[in-house]
């Protein structure tokens, strides 16, 4: 059985670039040890529930007009592996996540990596997607049935908040064709392909209870504050367009955390604008602000890409020739991509509860950082503690700007909690 690639698939597969691999990088640190044949038939049966996972991208020939994925009943190679244990062991995986995506030929486009922590010895989770097929929710969505059939422990989530009330979009915008600030370029230091990572964690920032706005509209401030505070650091003159909108993407997910979640990339993108003079004003303004557009934004139905995308993925001629265009356009639209990616993915929605295996006590994930935009931001939290990744292209940034990034975050987090009691 095979079927069209959607939108967002379609567009990421045009845009594939060798040097800045497509992959979302979970890792999940474990209060335990899994044994591995048990994690190996619990993943392998995880998969057969979630059927959409076992995909792969179908032969074509030259003159096909659609990308197409084939469904298929099993794994065509063993999804789980156990590398040596080694003192690198944990370097060593996030790299491969990084650098190493999962082909798209083959079912399913993910693998998943068991490796003790070298100085525990519980068992980190390294899932590896391939972001042209499966986003991050689904992911985590696989591992939670894992969990349940390896421990027999309820991984349901939580019930799921109603959805926001339909709001009008405010009328204080920035004019949506102005173009936004870039990352200042920091000092990348060598000339090596695919992407930086850095993870730390960090306390969940308080906020009153009657508070009108959320955790994810404290960390849309922090990321807001974090770029200008870098750009005007290294000079703004090199972010070009200083004094242009910052623009953060964020992705919103409307989708259901149950065993009935349609797997993929399911989730939206919409952009939070910030003017120049609105992140000088005091913090409780600015949250207040933010809260207003995110709440707009999360309430207003919109395709996942914005409307001009469905013209790029009409089949009007072979898929070949349709890559070259998208291509094309995306080079020339490059100026107008949004400054970063705030990805939150807030409370992990599942106790990852493996039973005797342990439970879940810290999950970072992170997102693809491709320029021009350059960095990514993204957070879950887990037992109390905010789990931060910040990931970057490294013909941007080096290591030393991440950490410098990571600590300017830690600050304008901070200063997003001082009105909580």
């Amino acid at each position: 059985m095979t079927t069209p690639f959607p939108t967002v698939d379609e567009i990421s597969r045009h845009c594939l670039h060798p040097n800045e691999p497509e992959t979302v990088h979970i890792e999940v640190h474990l209060t335990g040890h899994l044994d591995p044949p048990r994690l190996t038939e619990s993943f392998t049966r995880a998969l057969t529930h979630h059927p959409r996972i076992l995909i792969r991208e179908a032969p074509r020939h030259w003159y096909t007009c659609r990308y197409t994925w084939e469904l298929t009943n099993t794994p065509d190679k063993a999804p789980v592996s156990f590398p040596a244990p080694t003192p690198n062991a944990l370097e060593e995986a996030r790299t491969r996540a990084l650098t190493q995506p999962p082909p798209l030929t083959t079912a399913p486009p993910l693998r998943l990596e068991s490796v003790p922590h070298p100085e525990t010895g519980n068992t980190v989770l390294f899932l590896t997607i391939n972001h042209t097929a499966l986003d991050a929710p689904s992911g985590l969505r696989v591992l939670a049935t894992t969990a349940h059939l390896y421990g027999d422990r309820d991984n349901s989530p939580p019930p799921a908040p109603p959805p926001p009330p339909r709001r009008p979009a405010p009328s204080d915008l920035p004019a949506p064709w102005a173009r936004p600030a870039r990352i200042a370029p920091g000092t990348p230091g060598q000339d090596r392909p695919g992407n930086g990572l850095l993870l730390c964690d960090l306390p969940v920032p308080r906020r009153p209870k009657s508070a009108p706005y959320t955790v994810n509209d404290q960390l849309m401030v922090a990321t807001a504050r974090t770029i200008a505070a870098w750009n005007k650091e290294q000079g703004d003159h090199r972010s070009r367009h200083p004094h242009h909108p910052l623009r953060i993407t964020m992705p919103v997910d409307d989708r259901p955390r149950d065993a009935t979640m349609p797997m993929g990339n399911g989730t939206r993108l919409v952009e939070v604008p910030f003017t120049a003079s609105e992140l000088k004003q005091p913090t409780p303004t600015l949250l207040h602000l933010t809260a207003t557009r995110t709440t707009a934004l999360k309430s207003t139905p919109l395709p996942q890409l914005g409307y001009n995308t469905t013209l790029l993925t009409t089949p009007y001629a072979p898929v070949a020739w349709r890559a070259a265009a998208t291509r094309t356009l995306r080079r020339a639209a490059a100026p107008w991509t949004s400054t970063t990616l705030l990805s939150n993915v807030g409370r992990v929605p599942y106790p990852l509860d493996f039973g005797d295996g342990g439970r879940a006590q810290a999950v970072w994930f992170s997102a693809p950082a491709r320029m021009p935009r350059g960095l990514s931001v993204t957070t879950a939290s887990t037992a109390g503690r905010l789990h931060l990744a910040l990931r970057w292209s490294r013909t941007l940034l080096g290591d030393g700007d991440g950490a410098h990034l990571r600590d300017l975050f830690a600050h304008h987090l901070q200063t997003t909690q001082e009105e909580a009691p």
